[in-house]
């Protein structure tokens, strides 16, 4: 394979801990000084493709600045997910003041971290995952990173490969991305891994006492350690009339692909609760051109998460684009032939509508389990520290009830991110490895053109402080309670919610005197360290 050399920099000009990116014929780079070193490395976060230059720099590791995936920059390794590939590391050689960087032809800027190969004659042990969702991919995945050699096998009720849920609502509803690109891995990839892929798989039940699955077909596996990551569905309504075909709920590749067949013919839809799952559906139908309008009993899209002010401005932002909202309001019947065609409202009024789309929560899919105390409240499965269930039975994702690190707390979180970590540290502790959970809670929505991140977790709080303009759409709010920081939301602020996700990684969160102040921007690069530097 052939190599180009070049000059991309001089080091005396890089300051050290600064973050640059440079273009060696088609590859992006992206430099990076420590110390007396500097490292070149793929430029772009593996996940959806941020540029890592806007990202944070702390110790030897760089944070994505939309979803916080983590790369040690000595080695490119992935650290924290929602990325699986590690980033591409250059070889760097300094010539006198010149920076050159070494770049094989076509270099992708990422690779697939080093995996352990399936060998029964050194390991004859089986490890079972229930699910490949976010959780259950990287469990698979990490199970051979972190040197396991055993037979691994994932099984799933969906019939597609592993893909990334998150798109579902988002750029694949709105024809951003084919339905090949949300794919997370090929086939070939778990088949070159030795990762057996059970595909439309459902479960009948698990005993936990007797270590064995059966499956819906009947056939019977038994298992040396499991991880349960079957993550949630979702509550149907519950009416007169709530069965009629053109009702969707959006969880899978199929729910979508119904819906977007229903929309292709629709011209006025109403989209139940303002979850986000809801509201995103909401703006994605707004934009193929159909009316919409939005029920719930709630005041104000996302109030009980983001607070008053937040809500009030997501209303604002799909009022502006045409969604009509009916608050406060509940759906006692839905009136139709052989379709539904009128949503009634306990109010009384009458919605004419070619199709529903009901998004009024989840629950956790766990009926299956012998053998295992589920949580009385909502049936998900109590983990300690270690994600461990019962001995050599774990749980990951919507389903696992953990201990928050921070708080000593007990906590359920429905966010890709905290999933995909709850299966790396789930795997490195079936393999062998003892890790503690310590993970910060993260998830991301866009509608329309507006943007919100969330870091942290708060299910309650005494203040909600700004830093910004909500007027202007760019700002973090920051979540008090009890005098601490719990959680932030954040628009237009990529970087700085970057910071946030390290500042609560490493428990240096500031305090809320100084943040409202209003220069959470000045305080973080001192709070992470004096070679903290964000560009």
């Amino acid at each position: 394979m052939s190599q180009t050399e070049a000059v991309v920099a001089r080091f005396h000009d890089l300051q050290d801990g600064q973050k640059r990116q440079v273009t060696v014929g088609d590859t992006d780079i992206l430099l990076i000084r420590r110390d007396d070193r500097v490292y070149a490395l793929g430029a772009y976060c593996t996940h959806n493709k941020a540029p890592l230059e806007q990202g944070i720099l702390h110790g030897d590791c760089i944070v994505c600045p939309w979803h916080n995936a983590y790369f040690d920059i000595t080695t490119g390794d992935l650290e924290q997910p929602p990325g699986l590939d590690s980033l591409d590391r250059y070889v760097v050689r300094i010539d006198g003041d010149n920076v050159l960087v070494t770049i094989p032809e076509s270099a992708p800027g990422h690779r697939v971290p080093a995996m352990a190969q399936y060998d029964p004659d050194i390991d004859s042990r089986t490890f079972v995952i229930l699910g490949a969702g976010a959780a259950g991919t990287h469990a698979a995945e990490t199970l051979r990173v972190a040197g396991y050699q055993g037979r691994i096998v994932m099984i799933t009720r969906d019939d597609k490969l592993p893909y990334d849920r998150t798109t579902l609502s988002k750029n694949y509803f709105t024809g951003k991305l084919k339905a090949d690109q949300i794919l997370m891995r090929s086939a070939n990839f778990y088949q070159q891994h030795s990762i057996e892929l059970r595909l439309n798989c459902p479960v009948k039940n698990v005993d936990i006492d007797t270590k064995t699955i059966v499956l819906a077909n009947d056939e019977t596996l038994t298992y040396d350690s499991l991880l349960i990551a079957t993550g949630t569905q979702p509550h149907h309504l519950a009416v007169p009339g709530g069965a009629f075909p053109n009702i969707f709920t959006m969880r899978s590749f199929a729910d979508s692909d119904r819906i977007l067949a229903a929309a292709a013919h629709a011209k006025q839809a109403v989209v139940i609760g303002s979850s986000f799952i809801g509201m995103e559906v909401a703006a994605g139908l707004t934009q193929k051109g159909i009316k919409v309008t939005v029920v719930s009993p709630d005041a104000l899209p996302f109030e009980q998460t983001l607070g008053t002010q937040i809500g009030e401005l997501f209303y604002r932002v799909h009022e502006e684009n045409g969604v009509t909202f009916k608050m406060g309001r509940k759906v006692t019947q839905i009136e139709g032939e052989s379709t539904a065609q009128t949503v009634i409202l306990d109010n009384g009024d009458r919605l004419a509508t070619d199709m529903i789309v009901v998004g009024i929560g989840v629950r956790p899919v766990t009926d299956f389990i012998i053998g295992l105390e589920l949580n009385p409240q909502d049936r998900s499965i109590p983990v300690n520290e270690y994600l461990c269930a019962a001995e050599n039975v774990y749980a990951a994702g919507d389903i696992a009830r953990f201990p928050d690190w921070r708080t000593s707390e007990s906590m359920r979180v429905e966010h890709w991110r905290i999933a995909a970590q709850h299966g790396r540290v789930a795997a490195f502790n079936m393999a062998g490895k003892p890790t503690k959970f310590r993970g910060v809670p993260v998830f991301w929505s866009s509608q329309y053109q507006f943007p919100i991140r969330y870091v942290g977790h708060a299910t309650e709080w005494d203040e909600v402080i700004i830093d910004g303009s909500l007027d202007d759409r760019e700002f973090i709010a920051f979540y008090v309670k009890a005098d601490r920081v719990l959680a932030a939301a954040s628009s237009q602020r990529d970087t700085e919610t970057a910071a946030i996700a390290e500042l609560f990684r490493i428990d240096k969160m500031p305090a809320p005197n100084d943040l409202r102040q209003g220069e959470f921007n000045n305080l973080y690069p001192d709070l992470l360290g004096d070679r903290a530097m964000s560009k």
